[in-house]
């Protein structure tokens, strides 16, 4: 099922709470829900297509590590101390963010004008092959920006249910 940007953020928004609760649950139940992400893996991508929608990239920000500021920053031909002051910000945490948002690199057709040299967090995005009980928190976070992840886990809900009762 192809869905707009649109009804995913209406589906999100009713599902929501049952989502977050669900992967609060399998962190603590017997049947694990790892057994079922390879399948699901290659059903969503049957499903979702990232170019018609790019919402992580309108709406999250990844985190850059010194490495991907320093490729994608001579690929800029800036030095990283320039690169750091026009885009980034450092949070709380001490990681380096996307000053605005959507991202600076996204382009009018929902491509990456710096594809190939992303940053890590970008090109691991939405991380759906992950064991999702050592990667519940992400998944949390995740799945009210991303219809990939979002449609997993209703995937991997139903397989779950099904094998628990």
């Amino acid at each position: 099922m192809l869905y707009s940007l649109r009804s995913f953020k209406q589906r999100m928004r009713y599902y929501k709470t049952g989502m977050r609760r669900f992967l609060s649950k399998i962190e603590n139940k017997k049947i694990n829900p790892n057994q079922f992400v390879d399948k699901v893996n290659k059903e969503v991508w049957k499903e979702i297509d990232c170019l018609k929608c790019a919402n992580c990239c309108k709406t999250m920000t990844p985190t850059y590590t010194q490495k991907d500021m320093r490729r994608i920053s001579k690929h800029l031909n800036m030095s990283v101390a320039a690169f750091k002051k026009k885009w980034l910000y450092k949070d709380k945490s001490g990681d380096w963010m996307n000053v605005k948002q959507p991202c600076q690199f996204l382009q009018r057709d929902n491509m990456c004008g710096i594809y190939a040299i992303r940053p890590k967090d970008c090109s691991g995005f939405p991380y759906l092959t992950l064991k999702i009980t050592d990667y519940a928190h992400v998944h949390k976070q995740n799945v009210e920006y991303c219809p990939a992840t979002f449609t997993m886990l209703e995937k991997i809900k139903k397989l779950w249910e099904e094998k628990c009762s």
